[in-house]
């Protein structure tokens, strides 16, 4: 089976009030512990390489990867550039056989973030790529993406209007009170849901994105610091909130930073319990374990996707 687009998994996202988790892959164990999980749970499944994932393990090789997972698992499964931050890397991925992209101009002001996004979708469509977008700008780090909680912005329910009108991208991610990586908020976390409703019923039946989505559970924070880690203060999105999102709208929801804690803190307990271990398969096995059971949980307890397809 070919790689697919996100277009027809939004569309069957939308309208059964679910969404489709978007996860960042980095290696081999990464890709087989999600796919793992997808095929047991028969859920629809994006893929996501970051520029940060491209250096580290190149680009074909990930692109070939992913193809094994097509051939053993027979999922439709679509392959996105996360975050890519100017038109030569979405034009190098999509030449370079991913099916969806982002274009990530909220830093640029309104109209720069307008035109810019405007090149891509019109490169991508002619070869059959779908585009994501940004509007608005998250709080947090990932890879190289670092702003500060004074600098985020929420998305302006009228200027996402104008915006996709104005550039025809498949999907837009928005910002209401999310942030990037394993974050403390400041007293309880707060989404603007009223901010959601606004955009969503703006935009009938199109599909919104939300970054920064990861709920950090304790137990995985708490083996990393158990066994040599130093994680404090890390707080996520609560599950249920994310479960909501998903049925207003929401139909991509990226994760990523759960999938490091999940295996980092595999891969410490094995070393804390098995100091002179220097076989690499013996750590990385039950660290795709943990992959698949962290995917598995949030198929079934955030997306709401299982037996999707």
């Amino acid at each position: 089976m070919p790689l697919v687009t996100s277009k027809e998994m939004f569309k069957k996202a939308y309208e059964g009030q679910y969404a489709v988790g978007a996860f960042n892959v980095n290696n081999m164990e990464i890709i087989q512990g999600i796919v793992d999980a997808a095929k047991e749970e028969q859920a629809p499944l994006i893929l996501q390489v970051s520029a940060g994932a491209r250096k580290y393990a190149k680009h074909i090789y990930l692109v070939k990867l992913v193809e094994a997972a097509l051939e053993d698992t027979g999922l439709p499964i679509c392959l996105h550039l996360d975050h890519g931050e100017d038109f030569e890397i979405c034009k190098s991925c999509i030449d370079g056989g991913f099916s969806s992209v982002m274009i990530d101009g909220s830093k640029l002001p309104f109209e720069e973030n307008i035109a810019l996004t405007k090149k891509v979708v019109d490169y991508a469509h002619e070869r059959g790529v779908v585009v994501e977008a940004e509007l608005g700008r998250l709080a947090g780090v990932e890879d190289a993406i670092k702003v500060n909680t004074k600098d985020a912005t929420y998305t302006d329910p009228d200027q996402a209007v104008e915006f996709v009108k104005s550039t025809g991208v498949d999907s837009l991610a928005i910002a209401i009170g999310t942030s990037h990586g394993a974050y403390k908020f400041k007293g309880e976390c707060k989404l603007d849901f009223d901010r959601l409703e606004t955009i969503s019923k703006l935009l009938p039946d199109y599909p919104l994105v939300l970054h920064g989505a990861s709920t950090v559970l304790p137990e995985f924070v708490g083996k990393c610091n158990d066994f040599g880690g130093q994680i404090k203060g890390a707080q996520g999105v609560p599950e249920d909130m994310l479960l909501r999102a998903g049925k207003l709208g929401v139909c991509k929801i990226n994760i990523d930073t759960d999938l490091r804690l999940a295996m980092t803190a595999s891969i410490r307990e094995h070393f804390a319990k098995n100091p002179s271990d220097f076989d690499p398969r013996q750590y990385l096995k039950p660290a795709r374990a943990a992959i698949k059971s962290m995917v598995q949980h949030k198929i079934r307890n955030v997306l709401n996707c299982s037996n999707r397809l």
